[in-house]
């Protein structure tokens, strides 16, 4: 159950309004790495969770995204509050429009939610819950959510480096404070799991969780704590980085007689000819740059 406290959870002191600011904050609003996405990440994974301790951290930080939601909401319709009496009431056109432009998509803003606020990102790009990654696997899903804490404070300290508000600056400060607070939470969460890697039931194959492939040779080949050591198997051969299972590298498949009847009539019907030599448009149309073709033979 939920019910709403009129006092917001951080103060929203906003010097002036900047319909600019606002519409790149609104990126903590309804972007990839806002507060809506975070909670209904956490709030479905609380949802599915059957360990009492994660349920309980699970739905507490889901409802405190809900929170930060709407301090970020706030800030963004403060943020507009000139720009909507603007829009509502008129002023010079020529004056309107350097107030709502520069830059950013802060006249979509302005012009289609009247200086509100969108379930929308920086771009105008409709919130959706493809951003929402729960697997209801708690290995799986706390490293996504560590991973999204750790987004999201960079979004927050970029908001911090292009806001010269003090009032603003100080409450996306908390809020990407914030984010650092629930990292931990779920970090050690993650690590209270004793066998928490590799994520799920199943285990690794033993003849390749150690190995590591160099697939990618040439200077600047480095060596470091990911590739080498007494837990890595560093695979540099090339020889040795094919069919690595010891067949022989090819795809089949078995199919049954008919299917084989079908496959050869298919082949036989599209096969090439190799000492055929057709003119073709490319032939036909040839002009600079075309390089050698037959109308320039």
């Amino acid at each position: 159950m939920f019910m709403h406290n009129k006092r917001l959870m951080y103060t929203v002191r906003v010097d002036a309004p900047d319909a600019r600011m606002g519409n790149l904050i609104l990126e903590q609003f309804g972007g990839a790495d806002g507060e809506l996405a975070a909670a209904m990440r956490y709030f479905t994974q609380g949802l599915a969770e059957g360990d009492p301790g994660r349920k309980d951290l699970l739905l507490d930080i889901a409802t405190e995204e809900l929170s930060h939601l709407e301090v970020v909401g706030s800030i963004v319709v403060m943020l507009n509050r000139g720009v909507k009496g603007q829009m509502a009431e008129g002023i010079g056109a020529a004056e309107l429009m350097a107030n709502i432009t520069g830059g950013t998509d802060s006249h979509t803003t302005a012009l289609l939610y009247g200086g509100g606020v969108a379930l929308t990102n920086s771009a105008g790009v409709p919130w959706t819950a493809a951003y929402v990654d729960s697997r209801t696997e708690p290995t799986a899903d706390m490293r996504s959510n560590i991973a999204a804490e750790a987004r999201a404070k960079i979004i927050y300290e970029r908001l911090i480096n292009l806001c010269d508000d003090p009032g603003v600056k100080d409450a996306l400060g908390f809020l990407m404070t914030r984010e650092i607070a629930h990292q931990k939470s779920f970090e050690k969460a993650l690590y209270a799991m004793e066998m928490n890697f590799p994520p799920g039931k199943l285990p690794g194959e033993p003849q390749f969780t150690d190995k590591y492939y160099n697939m990618s040779q040439g200077n600047g080949d480095m060596r470091g704590p990911w590739n080498q050591g007494s837990e890595w198997d560093y695979v540099d051969a090339r020889g040795e980085q094919a069919a690595v299972d010891g067949g022989d590298g090819a795809a089949s498949v078995k199919l049954s007689r008919s299917e084989q009847a079908l496959e050869r009539k298919i082949l036989e019907r599209t096969m090439s000819d190799p000492d055929s030599d057709p003119t073709t448009g490319a032939d036909l149309g040839a002009g600079p740059g075309a390089g050698k073709t037959k109308k320039t033979l």
